[in-house]
């Protein structure tokens, strides 16, 4: 760093429709795994914050829930966590799925950084899943909106322009001390962040719609003597039949779902953990104002 280069900081939200790429991108932007990852759509609950310093710059990404039309209480608060994080962030990036082009989302998006008035910076994501001659009418297409300052062309996946999208940000933030030690890369709790790596375990492995019917929790988390690290966790599902479905036969599944958590964890930590999952019937989790104040989601939204 330049000891001349005077120093900057700020918030970016990353906003876009279910699946667009945000937590690949952000884990991409902070070079480690801090938000999880699931081709299906909705899986990121609550804000996550990512942290990186670029030269001078300290960049605070805010990973928020996918935007859509919501129906259900969860759904609400977690498309009002979005709206906050882009109202409350010095930058709004938008990402748009390449492949799937301007759906009903990301027009509800557009709309409302609009009403807001917004300024944000567009990222096309995804452009290696699509034919460059299909990218530039897309770019068009979105520039008319009158709303980008800036357009990228990146994939999450690979990293290809990612590089670019976060020199350009880190430029762009107001001069100002930073807010995290320079080591940091994330403000969620331990105990949060390992129950994220379970419940992205759920999703890749069931296929179903249960997983947005779960809830994991950590609830017990011990320093051992050796080094390792004992963790309890509580997969909270809404009915005995998915109860059921959650253990597999003889236990199978939620074995399975254990030890692969176990594994990314230990990579995540860098030590052994002790990973003890409890799947419990808790009908009205989706009710229970606690909880979603644990998530960070405000329960009236």
């Amino acid at each position: 760093m330049s000891e001349a280069a005077p120093r900057r900081c700020g918030y970016v939200a990353l906003v876009g429709a279910p699946n667009a790429g945000k937590s690949t991108l952000l884990n991409q932007l902070v070079g480690a795994k801090l938000s999880i990852v699931s081709p299906k759509v909705q899986t990121t609950r609550s804000r996550v914050l990512g942290i990186v310093v670029e030269d001078a710059a300290q960049l605070v990404f805010v990973d928020t829930p996918g935007i859509f039309a919501p129906k259900r209480r969860l759904e609400r608060a977690m498309v009002a966590a979005a709206w906050a994080g882009a109202e409350d962030a010095d930058f709004v990036v938008v990402l748009v799925d390449a492949a799937r082009g301007v759906d009903a989302d990301a027009e509800r998006i557009i709309a409302g950084l609009k009403s807001a008035g917004r300024r944000a910076v567009l990222v096309l994501n995804k452009v290696d899943l699509v034919d460059p001659p299909r990218l530039l009418p897309l770019a068009d297409r979105l520039r008319k909106e009158a709303l980008f300052d800036a357009v990228f062309m990146v994939s999450a996946l690979t990293g290809d322009g990612v590089a670019d999208l976060r020199r350009h940000l880190a430029a762009a933030l107001p001069e100002g001390p930073w807010l995290y030690p320079e080591d940091q890369l994330t403000d969620l709790p331990m105990r949060l962040l390992a129950a994220e790596v379970t419940r992205e375990q759920v999703f890749l492995q069931l296929q179903q719609e249960l997983p947005y019917a779960t809830l994991v929790e950590t609830e017990t988390w011990e320093e051992r003597a050796d080094g390792s690290i004992k963790i309890g966790q509580a997969i909270h599902v809404q009915r005995a039949s998915q109860k059921a479905i959650m253990l597999g036969k003889g236990g199978s599944r939620v074995k399975e779902i254990g030890a692969r958590a176990r594994a990314e964890l230990e990579h995540t930590l860098g030590r052994r953990v002790h990973l003890f999952l409890f799947v419990r019937v808790t009908e009205d989790w989706t009710e229970d104002r606690e909880r979603y104040r644990a998530m960070g989601l405000e329960f009236e939204s």
